[in-house]
């Protein structure tokens, strides 16, 4: 099945399920959904930053400061959060992410709106990102994060997160917003 047939559920915009549909017609459509956004971080307390492949649907070739994506059709914010972080990362037995915040993102016409969950996770094991997700990746520390968001193009999904995370004291040291997700 390729990701334009995965089925999502289409929420409403309190987050509430109302339907279900392939993600190529919520994408097509412009169909509230959900997704997760996953900050990871090493022993040292880096930041993992990716450029996303050429492929993907939404974003492509962009980087992005979180791992995630959507939120399968019956599948849970936690249990996307953990999945997501797993096969993008290309790793097993990480700890449960974290949850931080939730938000609605409106993509202004790339693909509607989506409820965005927010997780924090630290990853001690050796990455192997996924080839068809991730086309370069590192460990960046704040500074270096910080210097590259005006030279690098960014996701603004994962933008907009980064900036929420910042407002709310909770983008540097590793620090959590103090807000669990509305679910």
């Amino acid at each position: 099945m390729s990701s334009a047939e995965e089925i999502l559920d289409v929420v409403d915009e309190h987050d509430r399920v109302i339907g279900q549909a392939p993600r190529g017609e919520v994408y097509a459509r412009g169909l509230i959904h959900r997704c997760v956004f996953i900050r990871v971080r090493d022993a040292e307390g880096r930041i993992f930053v990716h450029r996303r492949t050429p492929t993907k649907l939404v974003f492509p070739s962009l980087y992005d400061m979180f791992v995630g994506g959507v939120v399968g059709a019956g599948e849970s914010y936690d249990e996307a959060a953990l999945r997501e972080a797993e096969e993008e990362l290309g790793v097993r037995g990480l700890p449960r992410p974290e949850p931080v915040m939730t938000f609605l993102y409106d993509s202004a016409g790339v693909a509607g709106k989506w409820w965005s969950a927010v997780y924090e996770v630290r990853c001690e094991l050796p990455v192997n990102p996924q080839v068809e997700e991730v086309a370069w990746h590192a460990f960046l520390t704040e500074e270096e994060l910080a210097a590259r968001l005006g030279d690098w193009e960014w996701v603004p999904d994962g933008l907009a997160a980064y900036e929420l995370l910042r407002a709310d004291g909770a983008a540097g040291d590793g620090d959590r917003a103090g807000r669990s997700p509305e679910r």
